[in-house]
């Protein structure tokens, strides 16, 4: 019997999985989590990622660790080596009825294996290919660095990002592997664009998402500054080059996030901090001056701040100016709105002992919400299932 998912904005879409590692399997992981049925497709060695980071503190030695859990979960895992043969037919005859085929590999490799666009496109003229690359493919725009292999760290330092980011002089990564987040949110996008538009003409096409592109993409303020007057976007740390207040500032057990961009929101975080002279101060006076005036504006700011909890903070500020705490996780899971929202969902195993806790689904539709079904399949644990469903021996 069948687990395939019966939920979601994208029940009945099938999904071939090539991925491994992030980029492709997060995106994966987002049409999974919203009801297509995402078949995994892993060599006899499982996906990179399986033995990756902790798992539970109860059985340390799991074959699947917690980031394959975290970004697989809700799919469903076979087994083919498609440099064998008999593999590759099975393989083909998926391709015939799926609508969405995803790989990450490097330039070139499908090509290697007999199973190129072109050649899949022949068993499924509305088969929707996604490409995840670390530089695209020749098929939309040939880059001197596609035979590179990339990661995170790499697309975050090539796109600019990393300049931008942190402290002046020291380029800096974000924590969050969003080299491979981005694109991935951005092919996902790219999918059930191009599945919307194979059901209406036919006729699907290739899609290929750079992950150089997707960072570029993200780092619009930088292109447009340069586009305008020359300006080259450097880190500022946690200042803003365009608006202040718009910054983090220290509290008496750790640090707040404030943004009062407009004049309004400005008077206003004026009339909380009740302060008897920064109001009448010329160094202030325009979100042109507090920006040129940042240094100065931060001291008055972290005075008021500084003697006061993160919580007595937001007493005073929430509701009225943007404001919110700098929270760790530990912070988030005894946080409300999480709690509301149901953004720290619990994998359920069939152990009851196996405890892991995963990011929910940020995107909510009223009548066909997406959830967090169940954890990463074992390694080949729907073979018979997914062969049965299609009419493979």
């Amino acid at each position: 019997m069948s687990d395939k998912n019966s939920f979601g904005v994208l029940e009945g879409i099938v999904v071939l999985d090539l991925t491994q590692m992030l980029a492709g399997p997060y995106c994966t992981m987002i049409l999974a989590d919203h009801g297509a049925d995402v078949i995994k497709v892993e060599p006899p060695t499982g996906d990179m990622s399986r033995p990756l980071g902790p798992f539970s503190r109860d059985d340390p030695k799991k074959e699947e660790g917690g980031y394959f859990h975290s970004i697989n979960r809700n799919k469903r895992s076979i087994v083919l080596d498609l440099k064998n043969p008999e593999d590759k037919a099975r393989f083909l005859k998926l391709v015939e009825s799926a609508d969405v085929v995803v790989e990450n590999f490097r330039h070139g490799v499908m090509e290697r294996l007999g199973l190129s666009y072109e050649i899949l496109r022949d068993y499924n003229q509305s088969l929707v290919y996604a490409a995840i690359r670390g530089f695209g493919d020749s098929r939309t725009g040939e880059s001197p660095y596609s035979q590179w292999p990339a990661f995170d760290i790499v697309a975050q330092a090539m796109s600019g990002f990393m300049a931008m980011t942190g402290p002046t002089g020291t380029p800096m990564k974000a924590g969050p592997g969003l080299g491979d987040i981005v694109p991935g949110l951005m092919a996902a996008f790219g999918i059930v664009a191009g599945v919307r538009h194979a059901e209406r003409s036919g006729r699907g096409q290739f899609l290929d998402v750079a992950m150089y592109d997707a960072m570029l993409a993200v780092c619009e303020r930088s292109i447009y500054r340069y586009s305008v007057d020359g300006t080259i976007s450097e880190g500022e740390g946690n200042e803003h080059p365009l608006v202040n207040p718009f910054s983090v500032y220290e509290a008496l057990d750790g640090w707040v996030a404030i943004g009062c961009p407009t004049e309004v929101q400005w008077k206003e975080l004026l009339a909380v901090m009740a302060h008897p002279t920064l109001g009448n101060d010329e160094r202030f006076s325009s979100n042109e001056l507090r920006v040129k005036f940042a240094a100065d504006l931060r001291t008055e700011i972290t005075k008021w701040t500084s003697v006061m909890t993160k919580h007595q903070i937001g007493e005073k500020l929430g509701g009225r100016v943007p404001y919110g705490p700098v929270n760790n996780i530990a912070d988030l899971t005894d946080d409300p709105h999480v709690q509301a929202r149901d953004m720290l969902p619990e994998l359920s195993f069939a152990d009851p002992a196996l405890k892991l806790t995963v990011a929910g689904v940020p995107v909510h539709y009223s009548m066909t919400p997406g959830k967090v079904n169940a954890p990463g399949p074992a390694l080949g644990a729907h073979n018979e299932d997914v062969f049965e469903q299609f009419g493979i021996t």
